[in-house]
């Protein structure tokens, strides 16, 4: 996991070689105006704008989960927003089988810790990274990119 401010994206373009696509359609489109719903950005990439409000953290975890096949670029746009996280070889409780359709496996397992984005700051998930978001009071925006592995 990764969590960065996006002025500071550019040092993480050698890690993926749609990082940088990526972060390019970020500085150059109004993402914070975004429409609700998900659009193909790319090849390999989608963006997916979400906003509603925040959870509870019991809420939240329930929707613990992680992807096999994408790395997540998720992005603060109206926040504080808290995350929850726990590494994937620490997690023995699944919630259910693996939806290939989706790209997800659930847990059951309580987070190992919880952490939050102000606005303009990202966390970068990894399909090691077992997560949760949207935890926080009132109305929260972000927007999540879908990086095919």
């Amino acid at each position: 996991m990764i969590i960065d401010s996006l002025q500071n994206a550019s040092k993480y373009f050698g890690l993926h070689p749609n990082f940088k696509k990526a972060f390019d359609y970020v500085n150059q489109n109004d993402i914070s105006n975004l429409p609700d719903g998900a659009i193909e950005i790319g090849e390999g990439l989608k963006l997916i704008a979400i906003s509603g409000q925040g959870n509870t953290r019991e809420e939240a975890v329930k929707g613990f989960e992680c992807h096999d096949q994408n790395i997540d670029i998720q992005i603060s746009l109206k926040g504080p927003e808290t995350f929850a996280w726990k590494p994937r070889e620490k997690c023995v409780n699944p919630n259910g089988e693996y939806s290939d359709e989706r790209d997800v496996r659930f847990f059951h397992d309580a987070p190992d810790t919880f952490f939050e984005l102000q606005e303009n700051q990202f966390a970068i998930l990894f399909p090691e990274d077992v997560h949760t978001a949207m935890i926080g009071e009132g109305l929260l925006r972000k927007v999540v990119i879908k990086v095919k592995i």
